[in-house]
């Protein structure tokens, strides 16, 4: 089944290396990055992070076009990002090659382009596949042990048991109910914004995907109707439960049609809209965990348990910066 817009790592994942692949087919690349000589400029629990790992992921904030020191911003995510993994480890949810190399290609077919052209880009950005790839690890795992945080706390169970593969087993309960949930296959058709055009731009791409909508038949022809179009994604997401949805898009797709197309609605990538394919109901199980995805609840609470996370994982780390 394929996750639309996932509340975990894939969306943080799309969210962060569009607006990264957006800033670098509009603005010339520079060549790619003569890193040099390593050094350790810090340790986390004994983890090393060195000046090359700092200057890739400072290359991804340029890339991404964030405001700031890009050096310190990078050393505070790497330093966060190792906490994480380091958990991650503990708890054995760490993701294996196959799955980030699945991730890589996944983000590059959504784009269109083929892998050799996205390792261009990473190269010559100086974030290497290497350092966008060890950030793709990094959000996934930690992505597994939140689920399994969140599950812990909703059974009430101390999340600190001792035994490292208690939390995989939590993931999936084989004792957990059945229930009918909604499965919708959805289309998506994204009208893309530059960043940096954004305010000059918005209003007209949104008159633009307003008439686009009225032109379209479904999920028929879409991407006959959109070709040629200038920045129009239309991406086939297959199918999706209705608890992996969005809070923005849920109610939007839950009150659309079969055969319909919800209003557009502006996104951080510009104007999107959600043609409704199919739906039907199918059986799933049900526990504390997917009721908390279902009631709409799951980002609160995963960023208030986050935050809560991380706070317990600095607490107990010895962090040496050098």
């Amino acid at each position: 089944m394929t996750t639309f817009l996932s509340l975990g790592a894939e969306q943080t994942i799309r969210k962060i290396a569009s607006a990264a692949l957006l800033a670098g087919l509009v603005v010339a690349l520079p060549l790619e990055h003569a890193f040099g000589q390593s050094k350790i400029a810090v340790t986390v629990n004994k983890s090393a992070i060195t000046t090359n790992d700092i200057k890739r992921r400072a290359a991804f904030f340029k890339l991404r076009r964030i405001k700031g020191n890009h050096r310190k911003l990078a050393t505070d995510e790497l330093i966060e990002e190792s906490l994480k993994m380091q958990e991650a480890r503990r708890l054995r949810l760490v993701v294996g090659d196959k799955q980030v190399n699945e991730a890589y290609g996944r983000f590059a077919k959504r784009n269109k382009m083929p892998l050799k052209a996205l390792n261009q880009i990473m190269a010559r950005s100086g974030v290497t596949v290497r350092g966008f790839k060890q950030f793709i690890r990094a959000q996934m795992s930690w992505q597994r042990a939140v689920s399994a945080r969140l599950q812990v706390e909703a059974r009430g169970t101390p999340t600190r048991s001792g035994s490292n593969t208690q939390a995989q087993r939590w993931l999936i309960d084989p004792k957990a109910k059945t229930k009918q949930v909604d499965e919708f296959t959805i289309q998506q058709v994204v009208f893309l914004v530059p960043a940096g055009k954004r305010k000059a731009l918005l209003a007209q791409r949104r008159k633009d995907a307003k008439n686009f909508r009225n032109r379209m038949n479904g999920c028929t022809g879409t991407k006959s109707l959109a070709k040629g179009l200038k920045n129009v994604s239309v991406v086939d997401r297959g199918r999706v439960m209705v608890s992996q949805l969005p809070d923005r898009w849920r109610d939007k797709i839950s009150s659309t049609p079969v055969g319909k197309v919800t209003p557009v609605v502006d996104t951080e990538k510009g104007v999107e809209m959600i043609a409704i394919c199919k739906s039907r109901q199918i059986k799933t199980k049900a526990n504390e965990l997917s009721d908390i995805f279902a009631d709409g609840g799951i980002q609160k609470a995963a960023g208030e348990m986050e935050k809560k996370y991380i706070a317990e994982l600095r607490k107990r780390a010895k962090i040496n910066r050098r």
